[in-house]
């Protein structure tokens, strides 16, 4: 494909970059929040994460309508699928109730009464072993809504050092994006492809499963083992955990609702009934919920659409960057392009191209999800983990630059496992 881009490309591409640069600067609106407090609301607005690209992307909109008109604007935010964001922002809501928290901290204490180690050590090890893959099932943004909600209740809240903080949510971004590989339904990046690939269950299994395991459990060891000293002064009882007495039904009724928009998680008319469904029930018995995060889960879901309407003017120069390289070169560089875009578009560019190799195609999918965790724009689920524990950072920023150092270890090990097995 030529690099002949329209006008409007170039200006989507322009705001792209922009936005980008955006993500990379939130303390800086923070502190014009300070500096200027007549204004310091647009300026607290501009500084949250989630915002950024849903801000960039409006404005894109308001540029396609000066450019080629209103209808021509129109037509292309409603050509876009936005599934995604509503599934994210529905599972989140659903996956941070009481009773689903309540079960998913009753699994990771089983898991972590069968490990040797105690005070702390046993339940991150479970949070950021069991969960991730446990994504695989429940998809991933059900998986990093829960594990950063147990960690930021039991871990992050307890006053351990900036440095650990960083470790813990790099290596949750990373086996997040890896520990969903085990299906081909529950990792965005997968998704896109495993229907027209014919990537079924045991062909997952036999080609990213086992190795995305053996590197969600090499990460968890590292960082546990780095940071035994901080996390072994962890208090033995949970922090935050819910305590009340939790009735079966209760539970049971919430795992139906999770699992529905599980099952229906392409179709946004199913989920959204199920979704509104559940907020007719969680008022109905407000005695077994906490607050709901809806907030979080809008803010996320705007993060997304965002993305969403940036992204897919993104083509003209990503499909041909990504089809010049071999399947060697190709898994490096997708590991690098989904620092600054979503995985699933670049497997999703990928998908449209005819008369791939059998090795391109898997170079493609395990570098886009080696580097799911680099940053917060990497991977759909990542700002949904990152609107849940931001708070217990300083100024309530997670540092980008901070954020991808810590995520590059687990990242260095995914794509060993990847490459290497």
């Amino acid at each position: 494909m030529p690099l002949n881009p329209t006008s409007v490309q170039l200006v989507a591409t322009v705001l792209f970059a922009l936005a980008i640069i955006h993500t990379f600067s939130t303390k800086y609106f923070q502190r014009l929040a300070q500096r200027q407090p007549a204004h310091s609301g647009i300026w607290h607005l501009l500084a949250e994460v989630e915002v950024v690209f849903g801000f960039w992307a409006m404005i894109f909109v308001v540029v396609m309508v000066a450019m080629a008109g209103g209808s021509e604007a129109t037509a292309y935010v409603d050509s876009r699928n936005f599934t995604e964001p509503m599934f994210v922002f529905a599972i989140m809501v659903i996956a941070g109730t009481r009773p689903i928290v309540w079960l998913a901290s009753r699994l990771v204490d089983g898991l972590a009464r069968l490990l040797p180690w105690r005070n702390g050590l046993e339940f991150c090890f479970s949070v950021l072993a069991l969960v991730p893959l446990l994504g695989s099932f429940i998809t991933e943004p059900a998986a990093m809504t829960l594990a950063a909600m147990l960690l930021a209740r039991r871990v992050y809240a307890v006053n351990i050092s900036n440095k650990a903080k960083y470790a813990l949510l790099g290596t949750l971004f990373v086996n997040v994006s890896i520990g969903g590989v085990m299906t081909p339904f529950a990792a965005p990046p997968v998704l896109m492809v495993a229907g027209k690939w014919n990537w079924d269950l045991a062909f997952m299994m036999a080609n990213f499963g086992w190795k995305a395991a053996l590197a969600v459990i090499v990460n968890t060891v590292l960082v546990v083992f780095v940071f035994r000293k901080e996390l072994g002064q962890l208090p033995s009882a949970e922090q935050g955990t819910p305590t009340q007495p939790m009735p079966a039904w209760v539970v049971a009724l919430h795992v139906l609702f999770l699992l529905g928009l599980v099952v229906f998680a392409h179709h946004p008319a199913m989920f959204m009934g199920i979704f509104l469904l559940f907020m007719g029930v969680a008022t109905a018995y407000k005695q077994y919920q906490d607050r709901l995060i809806l907030r979080e889960g809008l803010l996320v879901a705007f993060f997304l659409a965002g993305l969403v309407v940036l992204g897919g003017q993104q083509q003209w120069w990503l499909q041909p960057l990504l089809m010049k390289m071999s399947p060697d070169a190709v898994f490096f560089g997708a590991a690098a392009l989904t620092a600054i875009t979503d995985n699933a578009a670049l497997t999703y560019l990928g998908s449209l191209v005819e008369g791939l190799s059998d090795e391109f195609k898997y170079m493609l999918v395990a570098g886009a999800v080696a580097g799911g965790g680099l940053t917060v724009i990497a991977n759909a689920p990542n700002p949904a983990g990152m609107s849940i524990v931001r708070r217990y950072f300083p100024d309530q920023t997670v540092n980008p630059l901070g954020l991808l150092a810590a995520a590059l270890p687990p990242t260095l090990i995914a794509m060993a496992a990847f490459r290497l097995l």
